[in-house]
């Protein structure tokens, strides 16, 4: 079967707010993107994912749109945006756009309609119900980002459901006409050149119209609502594809935040014709305390036998039946070496060996930007992050609940948060991590004098050289792409090892997550094996690993 472009291809995430800043604001715009397409061009990435650059108020940080054809100005022009795909497409590398479907801004012309009646044209584009007889709110969801997740609007005398802050009102998909709006704007930027979608937490779309409340069983005031596999979620994005991504071939690749591996084969098997790929976050949840109240702050040490399960798992179950989206870090995820490998001891070698073991599975890799020089996580102070989502839920697990100690907070802050992943890109030991003349939009890691890509490119050991590395075995070894798989030492705590075959060729990739040696006895049977990639610079097949040493060896029966 003909492979798809994307199949063989490694896709890179901006963050455009931190990438690079040309005009000296402190914000990171267009300009600085396509000024960085050489750099990108000569790492050898495929094609280019950016987070939102559309017109918005940025409550959070451009995933509430306020209009969907407009470039914030922030970013630059639609000149601009154009521009960058074209010159992009020059060098042989494509744009994904990142698509918010599941809700707008409450400043979009859609909602400040909406608001205003419940009998003019937008008025059902947005979910709204009555209070209760009480005049309480229609159910005890709660939103993401803490409080309730439905918020009054006297002009209607109704409430409107918002999963994540008030000022993203969720979108009624169960009106046509929001759905044509949507492919509308996808068909808009199609014309310009845009080649795939991201679509953020696009299975959030269908919502149960009975609205229903949720269990409680911790009895909280309001609980955060199920938000996937709604009762007409694949009928819509069946529609989507019909629409737009089939006459169109655009990729996607959607966000679905509690899918598991079945729910996976649904979404992505191509006799479904739905999307090409998702993102999970279940491999997210392996350093969290399960079951607590506190949730995802609820931080535990990574759990590297539960992260193999699912990888594997995942692996396994989409086989012949779908495409994996591999990913360790984006916009919502942490630094890997800080947050799961060893950052202060082992940054070079957690950074390359976490990359080994998820650009020798079979999928597509996705790099966050900083990811291919070993960033690392800054070690804030509260008042120094940014982030909605941290900011009310320290009001509501600190200040409100007293769940979690504001210290034990913080830690789990400086482990997990999404502002790890949005200081700015760090080019130079210049002023600013040569990020910006001006004064940044957000604190630059300290660590930028030692941490950025000049430097790395001069290093011995340089991260951005082993992901080049990686990169071209992608393109150029069929065995990433096509070969089967099988997880080896299954329950062992430290060693993350798998076999990857085809046409008389085994590959084995392994490495040790840990900060100790460990015995790998097997490597006995592979001491006349060709050394396709290993991350220290004196390795020999021994049956020992040393802390975070990766390597894939390669025989042929």
């Amino acid at each position: 079967m003909t492979k798809q472009w994307w199949q063989n291809a490694v896709i890179y995430q901006i963050y455009p707010k931190s990438f690079l800043d040309t005009n000296g604001d402190g914000i990171g715009d267009l300009p600085g993107i396509i000024k960085k397409l050489d750099y990108l061009k000569d790492l050898g990435v495929d094609a280019l994912w950016l987070s939102p650059i559309y017109q918005s108020p940025q409550v959070d940080n451009g995933y509430d749109i306020s209009d969907y054809r407009r470039i914030d100005p922030m970013f630059g022009t639609n000149a601009d945006f154009q521009t960058l795909i074209d010159q992009a497409h020059r060098r042989g590398i494509k744009i994904i756009m990142d698509l918010v479907a599941n809700h707008t801004s409450d400043q979009a012309a859609w909602f400040q309609a909406s608001q205003k009646s419940r009998d003019n044209y937008f008025s059902d584009f947005y979910i709204w119900r009555d209070p209760k007889p009480d005049g309480s709110e229609p159910n005890n969801w709660g939103s993401n980002f803490g409080g309730s997740a439905w918020t009054y609007v006297p002009a209607r005398q109704q409430y409107y459901l918002h999963y994540y802050a008030p000022g993203q009102p969720d979108l009624n998909w169960e009106n046509p006409l929001v759905r044509q709006g949507i492919y509308d704007i996808m068909r808009y930027w199609k014309a310009h050149g845009v080649d795939g979608w991201r679509m953020d937490v696009i299975t959030s779309i269908s919502k149960d119209q009975n609205f229903p409340d949720n269990p409680n069983p911790h009895g909280l005031k309001y609980v955060v609502a199920n938000q996937n596999d709604g009762p007409r979620m694949h009928e819509f994005i069946q529609e989507m594809h019909q629409e737009v991504l089939k006459p169109f071939q655009m990729m996607s690749v959607g966000e679905s935040p509690d899918a598991k591996s079945q729910d996976a084969r649904l979404l992505v098997d191509p006799s479904r014709e739905e999307l090409d790929m998702i993102f999970t976050f279940e491999h997210m949840h392996v350093d969290r305390q399960p079951g607590d109240v506190n949730g995802r702050w609820a931080v535990a040490p990574l759990d590297v036998v539960a992260l193999k399960h699912i990888l594997a798992n995942w692996q396994n179950a989409l086989r012949d039946h779908g495409w994996n989206a591999l990913y360790f870090e984006n916009h919502d995820r942490a630094r890997t070496p800080s947050r799961w490998g060893d950052a202060k001891h082992f940054r070079y070698e957690s950074t390359t060996a976490f990359a080994t073991i998820l650009h020798g599975l079979q999928g597509t890799p996705f790099i966050y930007q900083g990811e291919e020089i070993g960033m690392t996580n800054p070690d804030f102070e509260l008042k120094d992050y940014e982030d909605i989502e941290l900011k009310t839920n320290y009001q509501k697990l600190v200040q409100d609940n007293h769940s979690i100690s504001a210290a034990d907070f913080l830690k789990a802050a400086r482990q997990i948060s999404r502002d790890n992943a949005r200081t700015p890109m760090q080019w130079n030991a210049t002023s600013q991590a040569g990020f910006t003349t001006g004064r940044p939009w957000f604190t630059v890691n300290p660590d930028y004098l030692k941490v950025n890509v000049a430097a790395d490119q001069q290093a011995a050991q340089s991260v951005s050289r082993y992901y080049k590395a990686l990169i071209h075995l992608r393109h150029t070894q069929a065995i990433l792409t096509d070969g089967s798989f099988d997880l080896l030492l299954p329950k062992d705590p430290h060693l993350f090892v798998y076999q990857r075959q085809l046409a008389g060729k085994t590959w084995l990739i392994a490495a040790n997550l840990s900060t100790t040696d460990q015995d790998l006895a097997l490597l006995k049977d592979w001491r006349q094996a060709k050394v396709i990639l290993n991350n220290y610079s004196d390795f020999e097949v021994a049956t020992t690993l040393r802390p975070y040493e990766a390597v894939i060896l390669e025989k042929e029966s």
